[in-house]
């Protein structure tokens, strides 16, 4: 069974163009990708879980982002 590869936050940040902290903010919130939580502060990402997050707040449009914008 392979072992699946695990970003840290750090490395998700930059695959992102977010800064770590933005990341964090994002986790905290429940706005963010999908993380892992190994032990009691250590955080991975898998790249599959930050490439669904990016297609889920893809556009076409700003009057399409307007309309699904959630405040």
């Amino acid at each position: 069974m392979p072992v699946p590869v695990v970003l840290t936050p750090e490395q998700a940040a930059q695959a992102l163009c977010l800064s770590p902290s933005t990341l964090a903010k994002l986790r905290l919130s429940g706005n963010g990708p999908t993380y892992c939580k190994m032990g009691r502060r250590k955080v991975g990402y898998r790249p599959e879980d930050l490439e669904q997050w990016l297609a889920g707040r893809s556009h076409r449009s700003t009057s399409e982002y307007e309309a699904r914008r959630v405040d």
